[in-house]
């Protein structure tokens, strides 16, 4: 894990948010239709970001294709998909056992779930947009693997930094996380300046305008 990855894992996704804003940056959060299966879940990680395409497909090639695809995440990854799909699941227990076990951190999905108490009872942090029973059999492929995706109005390339918690996801490129860490570190420390001023009694404007932050 780098130096960076262990700060931005201290850090929440709303600190990391307002730094990259405050740097000039745009289109790094993900859509707010990706909601956490488990409220407290966080995850940070290096992207392994997969594309998929639908179709009539031959079911055995597609169990093959897809199991083909849990085999190359890496340990320490976080799988990014974008399924270009709203009608199956994209992860369920088997494959979130499988990629539990090759230490991959959790799961960003733009896409559906299934056998959701089994992934909570697993503990395997997942980001979706719904839950369905379907699964991908017969109909889904991957595209694309280990290539520059698009959710949303975001572009994760893979070893990008994505952190996610309750309040969303951000995708933190890789080429300036250690610069972002930094200072996230850093306005996580001043909001903590502010919140103790705030709880001293001082008044709201007067402790924007001491630490320039609020």
């Amino acid at each position: 894990m780098s130096d960076a990855q262990t700060i931005l894992s201290e850090c929440y996704t709303g600190a990391v948010h307002d730094v990259m804003r405050a740097r000039g940056m745009r289109n790094f959060t993900l859509p707010p239709t990706l909601m956490p299966l488990m409220e407290d879940a966080r995850i940070c990680g290096p992207a392994f970001t997969i594309e998929g395409k639908t179709g009539d497909i031959d079911a055995h090639e597609t169990l093959m294709a897809w199991t083909g695809l849990l085999s190359r995440a890496p340990k320490g990854s976080v799988w990014v998909c974008q399924p270009n799909d709203d009608i199956v699941a994209l992860m369920g227990e088997l494959s979130a056992e499988t990629l539990q076990a090759k230490g991959v951190k959790g799961a960003v999905i733009d896409g559906g779930t299934r056998d959701t108490p089994f992934l909570v009872r697993l503990g395997f942090p997942v980001w979706r947009r719904f839950n369905t029973p379907r699964d991908i059999v017969g109909y889904w492929l991957p595209k694309t693997v280990d290539e520059p995706i698009v959710i949303g109005e975001v572009t994760v390339h893979p070893r990008d930094i994505v952190l996610a918690d309750r309040d969303g996801v951000v995708v933190v490129p890789a080429d300036q996380a250690e610069e972002i860490a930094g200072e996230a570190h850093t306005a996580m420390n001043t909001e903590n300046l502010v919140r103790k001023a705030i709880l001293d009694g001082v008044d709201p404007q007067e402790a924007y305008r001491r630490f320039g932050k609020f």
